[in-house]
């Protein structure tokens, strides 16, 4: 992991002593007395990284299918950047403060620090047996964010828009915010059969509270932002939940409590200047992933150099409004580059049920990574999942998914090509890369039409943030070239002796099979690996540039075992089914 964390202490040693210390600045005076230092449109540098986050998770309880797919799908937009040779950074981590941490925390009768240490290393463990290719795990208990957390507030009572009053409304612990009346109701405990009052968003229980705290003047920033989403429509995906946030600011926004009493709240970063407070959960949450990037260590427009600003969030859909309202106007009051783009995607159920500890259907990751196998989890979870909907989870869905489309299509695909004994892979693409502009028969003609567009066609669902319209663009790509072989016939032409038409079809075969293996190196890198292996092709020929026709004529043989038999198959039949 890289780190900046030692010259990022140093130098906010210096901050604490002078510019903390600094107060309340008129709006009359701002303009003299604070230098504006960063743009809030995004660089236009040319060597920016591409940067995408997952959310930070909570370490209250453990990692459920919900935490495993966010990582996912950041995983396959980093690694199809990767794969275009750009460089990529993906950040993830646990989100450790707040009154959920602190309660569960003295429920277990233990220190927040040692729950969240125990528990934060449960979703290290959950990245590494998924494959996530993470380049950093942050930890909001890591003093180098704190550090970053302190100068973010400083910088922000500068700005003149933290004031401090009464606050009084529902706060819900479950989703550590306040909510208006209008979003709260009664509701009825089907289990205790106890009324109780519950966010109309989320259906959690809320409290109310009155406690003097410091508010953001969030209502200031209203035009602001819904004129910035205007001017950026496609900002947050997809369109639907979009809507949501839109009318949200329309209709709901109020000013923004971002402190707790720590008579209340005693778990997370203390105000700066009045100890008496206790840094709203939120606010130091979304700091994160500019404490990624190097916060506060940016020279003047230097910013990009480590990422900033992101390229895509990828959220659940229950924290959209923070990372969509809350988070730009934060980075708005400093004139900070704002996100390039929100992907919000939907939750997991189970029989159409959302999962809960109390109903027992909860998806433990670990134990699914285990029995199904990590590439054809990947390749599940990408495939049904959804971003404007709920996606359904369920064994009997993986199995269906596992025979049609790993088993029966891609693996079968790659045994009908490499195993034959009436041709030979090395001899096609050795004979055909001398023939690139022979006339082809009907049927293979057909086929490349297919292969010369496969590459295309992905790369704009991916370009739309949409893995899952990827996924299955080239597993399509995948039957259908299926279908090509019988209808090519090269058996019979083997038998007719007609040596051309074999190694045509044969080539055009591989071809589909070798671009079809690097397409899906983001989603499934292990299988993805093996079956490159499996045709011959070399490390270094892997690469998006290399994903078109006649771009390899060096593959065909394999530097793996290809063996017989199902088992030996890239996708042997699942010992267990149910």
């Amino acid at each position: 992991m890289k780190s900046h964390w030692g010259a990022l202490g140093r130098h906010l040693s210096t901050v604490r002593a002078g510019s903390l210390q600094t107060g309340w600045i008129c709006q009359s005076c701002r303009g003299q007395a604070r230098r504006k230092l960063f743009s809030s449109s995004a660089p236009r540098n040319a060597d920016k990284p591409y940067y995408v986050t997952t959310p930070i998770f909570y370490v209250n309880a453990s990692p459920h299918v919900g935490h495993l797919y966010s990582m996912l799908i950041a995983d396959i937009l980093k690694r199809w950047q990767v794969l275009q040779g750009r460089q990529a950074i993906l950040s993830t981590g646990t989100d450790e403060h707040g009154m959920k941490v602190q309660r569960a925390a003295e429920i277990q009768d233990i220190h927040p620090k040692a729950l969240c240490d125990t528990n934060s290393e449960t979703f290290k463990d959950l990245a590494r047996r998924a494959n996530i290719a993470n380049d950093y795990f942050i930890r909001t208990t890591d003093p180098e964010h704190r550090d970053a957390v302190e100068y973010f507030w400083a910088r922000l009572r500068e700005s003149g828009y933290i004031y401090e009053t009464k606050h009084e409304g529902w706060y819900c612990v479950g989703d550590e915010t306040f909510y208006p009346d209008s979003m709260v109701e009664k509701r009825v405990s089907p289990l205790t059969g106890k009324a109780f009052m519950a966010s109309t968003e989320t259906g959690n229980a809320v409290e109310w509270t009155e406690e003097k705290n410091h508010h953001f003047r969030l209502t200031a920033f209203r035009d602001r932002l819904l004129q910035f989403y205007a001017d950026n429509p496609s900002w947050v995906v997809p369109n639907n939940r979009f809507a949501e946030v839109i009318s949200w600011v329309q209709n709901n926004l109020e000013d923004l409590s971002i402190s707790r009493p720590i008579s209340r709240l005693d778990w997370g970063i203390p105000v700066p200047d009045d100890p008496s407070q206790t840094i709203y959960v939120w606010v130091d949450a979304l700091i994160n992933y500019i404490t990624v990037a190097g916060y506060p260590l940016w020279q003047p427009g230097s910013e990009h150099t480590q990422g900033w600003p992101v390229d895509v969030h990828v959220v659940g859909k229950d924290i959209v409004r923070f990372h969509s309202v809350y988070w730009p106007a934060l980075l708005m009051a400093l004139d900070l580059p704002l996100p390039k783009r929100i992907l919000s995607h939907g939750h997991w159920l189970m029989s159409r049920q959302k999962m809960s500890k109390s109903t027992g259907n909860v998806v433990n990751p670990f134990f699914a990574l285990d029995r199904w196998g990590v590439d054809t989890m990947r390749y599940f979870l990408t495939y049904n999942g959804a971003m404007a909907n709920d996606s359904d989870y369920s064994n009997t869905f993986i199995v269906d998914r596992y025979k049609k489309g790993l088993q029966g299509g891609l693996g079968n695909l790659l045994n009908r090509i490499t195993r034959s004994k009436n041709w030979s892979v090395k001899e096609a693409v050795t004979a055909m890369s001398s023939k690139k502009d022979e006339a082809l028969l009907e049927v293979v003609n057909i086929q490349r039409g297919h292969l010369e567009t496969i590459v295309g066609k992905t790369a704009a669902h991916m370009k739309e943030l949409n893995p899952s319209g990827a996924l299955k663009e080239i597993m399509e790509f995948v039957f259908k070239t299926n279908r090509f072989i019988p209808n090519a016939a090269p058996w019979d032409k083997s038998k007719e002796g007609d040596i051309a038409a074999v190694n045509q079809i044969v080539f055009y075969a591989a071809e589909s099979i070798r671009i079809v293996g690097i397409l899906l190196q983001p989603f499934i890198p292990e299988k993805s690996a093996e079956l490159l292996d499996r045709l011959g092709v070399s490390h270094d020929r892997r690469t998006l540039q290399h994903a078109e026709l006649h771009a390899d004529d060096g593959y065909g043989t394999p530097v793996v075992l290809l063996g017989e038999g199902a088992q030996s198959s890239l996708f042997p039949p699942l010992p267990v089914e149910d």
